[in-house]
């Protein structure tokens, strides 16, 4: 799982902007209203769910030095549970993974005893027992198919695969930052290259390139991704990454990045770009720009009816564009008729069977006198 953050801000005065004129009538309004607010001062980091009385989400307590917070739903109210017990030590908020259907995984974001024989704890739907094969080293991201078919990157160049049985190490072409699986042996990942076309320049600096790999059911293998350059005067220390993967439901893969360079150094100081491919099939192409305020917005998650864009914004089917509104703290909670509040999402995720959405984050409160933050878990209405 890669963590995205989607962010909105409320105006003082109500919700916020929603879908303009042009969407009225031809899409659903969308809202994020408020399914639970937690009774600490922090954050919500990460969320699982599994079923609609099967939900789980970790966060911390910013009061204390190094608090980890585990909520779980089952259906009727939202509990603090303790860490599972399998689970290796950490003071940090554990990361939450489904793997399949009915299953979850959860793992600190680091080796805490930095021994590579992490302790991972699973969740079938009733209690905790211990992962028996967790991946070795420190796993920056994971992604799985089932759980048979579960890949994770470790380091900029190293995957391992899970096959059901064992763990496979594989190498990867190019020094990576996303990876995806598409599809049974149909996995991509992108990141950054340093040698080949496009990575040297005239004077003997270095432009370094955006990369992608495709893994076919044997091996990691090289694809020509297009090269990118600033016009002459070249900035300095420019170079050019994707830094994300992104595939649909139809097979269509997606990938983003930006060229960009050192900014407030001198010399010339142009527009960074960002850079927006899909695959056709046989090769990388340029996207057609969406519009409005989700030009420049990345995939987060799709459902049945659009895409969900980071930072709060979505995309439907019909290329309609809009900005999901959001409901305010209710001032019981402290926050202030005129506070300025900020929505910042780490995950969302679809109840399994429904079409109903669940997202875990922050408001961050800004006010006078008794600024705050609010870990929310908060649910997606459709209409009016």
């Amino acid at each position: 799982m890669a963590v995205v953050v989607l962010a909105t801000v409320f105006s003082a005065a109500g919700y916020g902007m929603g879908f303009g004129p042009a969407a009225k009538g031809r899409q659903d309004h969308l809202t994020w209203e408020f399914a639970h607010i937690a009774d600490f001062d922090g954050r919500l980091t990460d969320v699982a769910v599994l079923a609609a009385d099967d939900v789980w989400a970790a966060g911390f307590d910013k009061s204390g030095a190094a608090d980890p917070q585990l909520l779980h739903y089952d259906g009727k109210q939202w509990k603090h549970e303790p860490l599972p017990d399998v689970l290796a030590p950490t003071d940090n908020p554990p990361v939450i993974d489904e793997i399949g259907e009915g299953v979850l995984w959860m793992h600190p974001p680091t080796d805490p005893a930095g021994t590579g024989a992490n302790r991972w704890a699973q969740w079938d739907g009733t209690h905790w027992s211990t992962v028996p094969n967790p991946p070795p080293g420190k796993v920056r991201l994971l992604d799985a198919a089932d759980p048979d078919d579960i890949w994770a990157l470790t380091d900029e160049r190293t995957a391992l695969h899970w096959d059901g049985t064992r763990w496979t190490t594989t190498r990867l072409p190019y020094r990576t930052s996303d990876l995806t699986v598409a599809g049974p042996d149909d996995v991509w990942a992108v990141g950054v290259r340093s040698t080949g076309p496009g990575t040297r320049l005239s004077d003997g600096g270095q432009y370094v390139q955006p990369a992608s790999m495709h893994w076919d059911g044997t091996s990691w293998k090289p694809v020509k991704t297009p090269q990118v350059r600033f016009a002459d005067p070249v900035p300095p220390e420019a170079g050019a990454s994707l830094s994300q993967v992104f595939a649909l439901d139809s097979g269509e893969v997606r990938a983003y990045g930006l060229n960009s360079f050192n900014q407030g150094e001198g010399g010339p100081e142009p527009a960074e770009e960002p850079i927006r491919l899909r695959w056709n099939g046989s090769k990388w192409v340029d996207q057609k720009p969406a519009p409005g305020g989700c030009a420049l917005r990345t995939p987060v998650s799709q459902d049945d009816k659009g895409l969900f864009l980071d930072h709060n914004w979505y995309l439907d089917d019909d290329g309609l564009c809009g900005k999901i509104k959001r409901r305010r703290l209710p001032l019981s909670t402290g926050a202030g008729r005129d506070s300025r509040q900020s929505l910042w999402l780490a995950e969302i995720h679809r109840i399994p069977g429904t079409d109903e959405w669940l997202g875990a984050g922050v408001v961050e409160v800004s006010q006078s006198g008794n600024p705050f933050t609010a870990p929310v878990v908060v649910r997606l209405k459709r209409g009016g």
